[in-house]
C-alpha cells in the first residue's frame, strides 16, 4: 500500500489528485484509521497522514480534505491568532488551494473572490505581476507558494500591496532553504531537470533564502513573524504534523 500511494503521490500531477480526491480518500481512509494526528482543517483523525512530495516525505497530507503543512498552519493561525473568521472583509485567494477554497467560500463574513493564472476553478485569471484591479480593493490577499513560480517577485509583492487597504494584510508564503542567506536566483535557467535540481521544483525560479523577510520589506510590506514554537505546543505541532521551522510571515500595508 505505501508503494502504491507513494507512486501516485509522486507520478499524478497535484491538479489531477485533486479532481480524484473523493474517490481517492474514500479508498485510503480505512487503512488511515486511528487517532494520533489530527487535521485541523477537515477535523479528521488517523493513524498518520499520506506520503507527499517528490521524495514520499511520511505523514504529511491528509487524505481528506488533502491539507499539508503550510495549509495547517494558516488554517490554524487565521482560526486563533486573528478575526478572518469573525470580521466582515473583502478577500483575494491568489493559487487557492483544495483544504481552503470551498470553506472559505461559505464563510458569510467574507466576500472571497480566487485567482489564479489559468485553473478553471478560479473566479479571475492574472499574472500577478500585473494585476488588473483597483488600488485599495481588499481587506486580505493569501497567495500560498506562488511567488517561487513568477520571473520577479518582487514586483509581484509590490502589486499585492497596491491592491490591499490601507491596514490589509498578506500571507505569502514560499518555500525556504535555511542554507541560502540570499534568495538563489537564475532565470537564465529554463530546462526543467535543471530547475528541479537547483531549485528543487522543475517550475521554481528560485530558492528564497533566509533575506526572504526582507524582500517583503523592500517591496513596503511591514512584516510580523509569527512562529510556531511561541504559539502552538509541541504536543500540537505533532498532532497537526506541522514543520516547527516554518515561520509564518504575516505582512501588512500601513
Amino acid at each position: 500500500m505505501k508503494k502504491i500511494i507513494r507512486f501516485f503521490v509522486r507520478n499524478i500531477p497535484r491538479p489531477i489528485l485533486i479532481k480524484m480526491s473523493g474517490l481517492f480518500s474514500i479508498l485510503l481512509r480505512p487503512f488511515y484509521y486511528g487517532n494520533k494526528v489530527e487535521c485541523p482543517i477537515c477535523e479528521n483523525k488517523f493513524r498518520k497522514f499520506l506520503p507527499y512530495g517528490s521524495k514520499a516525505g511520511e505523514n504529511r497530507l491528509c487524505p481528506v480534505c488533502l491539507s499539508l503543512e503550510r495549509h495547517r498552519l494558516i488554517y490554524l493561525y487565521l482560526k486563533n491568532h486573528s478575526d478572518f473568521f469573525t470580521e466582515k472583509y473583502k478577500v483575494l485567494h491568489i493559487a487557492p488551494e483544495q483544504p481552503f477554497l470551498k470553506r472559505f467560500k461559505k464563510l458569510s463574513n467574507l466576500d472571497y473572490t480566487s485567482a489564479d493564472l489559468v485553473s478553471p476553478i478560479a473566479d479571475l485569471h492574472f499574472d500577478i505581476m500585473k494585476i488588473p484591479l483597483e488600488d485599495k480593493t481588499y481587506d486580505w490577499v493569501i497567495c500560498n507558494h506562488v511567488l517561487e513560480h513568477v520571473e520577479n517577485d518582487i514586483e509581484a509583492m509590490k502589486e499585492i500591496l497596491r491592491i490591499l487597504k490601507n491596514g490589509g494584510k498578506a500571507i505569502l508564503q514560499v518555500p525556504i532553504n535555511y542554507d541560502y542567506a540570499e534568495t538563489h536566483e537564475d532565470l537564465s535557467i529554463t530546462d526543467p531537470k535543471e530547475r528541479e535540481k537547483i531549485f528543487g521544483q522543475y517550475d521554481h525560479l528560485r530558492w528564497h533564502g533566509l533575506d526572504y523577510p526582507e524582500r517583503l520589506k523592500t517591496a513596503g510590506f511591514n512584516v510580523q513573524e509569527f512562529k510556531i514554537s511561541d504559539f502552538i505546543s509541541n504536543e500540537e505541532i505533532e498532532k497537526y504534523r506541522l514543520d516547527p521551522s516554518e515561520i509564518l510571515y504575516i505582512n501588512f500595508k500601513d
